[in-house]
């Protein structure tokens, strides 16, 4: 409930943990161009530059690996942080706005809401997370431990897989040439 999944990164079974991470990321990163292939979003829109900012900051979550914060903050830990919060926002800003710009078209309205309401829920699991942050100063309780946070995670994480998911099956469905 919570330990975060980046721990698992710091077992001897890492290299699971960072196979699927970039396994997540370069299909990631396939979703987006079967997307721009079938018209639904442009490499260089907005809604495009969220998922590349999510393959970047997984990628990224890999190289730069967790941290043992008790023993003082290090750069790689940092970046890691940093990482993680690029992709868990940008995957979701990004989604909705490519939902967002095909929500009044007919053949692919119900598309645009199920992408849309993963990203949705992605961002409010985050704002757990950020909520927890902004409330440490007023409660005294660390922010990571205000929350099940490894439970959070693994529930924002399944919310992110789900809006790749959805975006995926739009890129597959879609009939533009």
């Amino acid at each position: 409930m919570r330990r975060t999944i980046s721990e698992y990164a710091l077992h001897e079974t890492a290299w699971v943990f960072n196979t699927g991470v970039l396994a997540l990321a370069i299909g990631s990163l396939v979703v987006l161009f079967a997307l721009a292939r079938a018209g639904v979003a442009r490499l260089n829109s907005l809604g495009g530059l969220g998922l590349l900012l999510w393959s970047v900051g997984l990628l990224a979550v890999v190289y730069f690996p967790k941290h043992n914060w008790a023993v003082g903050p290090s750069t790689h830990g940092t970046v890691h942080r940093v990482a993680s919060l690029i992709a868990f926002v940008s995957l979701p800003v990004g989604a909705l706005l490519i939902a967002w710009a095909w929500r009044r078209h007919d053949g692919w309205r119900g598309r645009a809401f199920f992408t849309a309401g993963f990203a949705v829920l992605a961002l409010l699991l985050f704002g757990i997370i950020a909520g927890a942050v902004a409330l440490q100063p007023f409660t005294g309780v660390r922010w990571w431990q205000a929350i099940p946070l490894g439970a959070v995670e693994r529930a924002l994480a399944t919310a992110e897989i789900c809006v790749v998911l959805t975006l995926g099956w739009w890129a597959v469905t879609s009939d533009r040439p």
